[in-house]
């Protein structure tokens, strides 16, 4: 099972990013994956997720209306797009899976498992 994240770089606030989570070896139907962030001296922090069995999604409230999560069966990837981005944003951002029933209770990172490497997005202001 593994899960490769990418995408991530730097930009200036306001500007958008798209990060794409590539899943292999293990059935991508069978998982929720999520997209979690960890900034410099912070815990680390769940921001969105999508559902395996009908899409539905989970946004933290810092992110609601600037980012959109997707997913792409065919391809195995989900996706990241990221608007309006803002210096807090600033943080390593990495994708796991986890369990459907983990969107009805906001995502907490120990149920989430085949953490990828991370992806760094810097925010300039």
């Amino acid at each position: 099972v593994q899960l490769q994240a990418s995408g991530g770089g730097l930009v200036q606030a306001g500007e958008s990013l798209t990060l794409s989570c590539a899943a292999s070896g293990f059935n991508f139907d069978d998982y929720a994956i999520g997209w979690f962030r960890q900034a410099p001296g912070k815990e680390r922090e769940g921001v969105s997720c999508i559902s395996s069995s009908d899409d539905s999604t989970y946004y933290a409230d810092s992110v609601k209306g600037r980012f959109a999560i997707s997913s792409d069966n065919a391809k195995n990837t989900v996706y990241l797009q990221m608007n309006s981005l803002k210096p807090e944003d600033t943080a390593v951002y990495y994708c796991a899976a986890g369990p459907d029933w983990g969107l009805r209770v906001g995502i907490p990172s120990r149920i989430f498992g085949s953490w990828g490497q991370g992806t760094l997005v810097t925010v300039s202001s």
